[in-house]
């Protein structure tokens, strides 16, 4: 393989709430070392990059803020663009992504959806259903089923995300994994057939990124099943145990 740069996954991948994967944090020194370009991508939608960024540092993890591309900085892309004025269903502590967004009095024409456990009640799912109805979109941070926690795999967004879709008959657009612009924003110049995607999640993980031509290799950490790899096809190019393992993937075949 020819590899210019490596797409890594951050929770379930290097890992869990505030818990490294074993191995992890030596491995990506290694990897930093084989001067291969890096870039963390990354669904996480609880807390804001900063937020994000001081977490890692703790557990031990060298990496920049401006390395890390999550679908919270998708999101806020995509509300700047179109210049929106959205309902935000996020966990309080995503809020900071979203400072520049405007707050004037302007109606909501958007709903925003992430992993928000303190906004999936009725009254607030039903302010957000009613906005769709009359008219403004659903953008979903990512519809994830599922991810893991250190009391066990926990509900995604997506449970709520298709909820609000049929509701309101209405259709989310997902700017998070697994959309192909969400991969060719973190790859920028890089081509597809030079990156590697390492993840947790065979389906918004590795099944997005070999969609567009990125080489995947899955980790059995994190939210991962015993037969995930079964779930996508093309299967992931390796399935491996932990980040190390896929680190020491990339190393034997640069």
């Amino acid at each position: 393989m020819t590899i210019k740069k490596v797409l890594i996954d951050l929770s379930g991948t290097l890992h869990i709430e505030d818990y490294a994967i074993p191995g992890a944090v030596e491995a990506l020194k290694k990897l930093r070392n084989a001067k291969v370009e890096i870039k963390f991508v990354t669904n996480t939608t609880k807390e804001s990059r900063r937020i994000l960024y001081e977490r890692l540092k703790k557990l031990g993890f060298e990496l920049n803020i401006d390395e890390i591309w999550s679908s919270l900085w998708a999101a806020r892309s995509l509300i700047s663009d179109q210049k929106l004025a959205p309902l935000l269903l996020v966990d309080n502590h995503a809020l900071e992504d979203f400072s520049e967004v405007s707050t004037s009095e302007r109606k909501h024409d958007s709903v925003v959806i992430g992993l928000a456990p303190e906004h999936f009640h009725y009254d607030k799912l039903n302010e957000a259903f009613r906005l769709l109805k009359s008219g403004a979109k659903l953008i979903a941070i990512h519809q994830a089923r599922y991810y893991k926690s250190p009391s066990g795999l926990s509900l995604g967004p997506g449970l709520f995300v298709k909820g609000l879709e049929y509701a309101a008959d209405c259709k989310a657009f997902v700017v998070g994994k697994p959309s192909a612009d969400f991969f060719k924003a973190a790859l920028g110049d890089t081509d597809t057939s030079e990156a590697v995607m390492i993840g947790d999640d065979a389906r918004d993980d590795i099944g997005g990124a070999q969609a567009i031509g990125i080489k995947g290799i899955l980790v059995k950490t994190g939210k991962y099943k015993e037969g995930d790899e079964k779930l996508i096809d093309p299967h992931p190019a390796y399935t491996v145990d932990d980040f190390p393992k896929a680190v020491d993937v990339i190393l034997n075949n640069l």
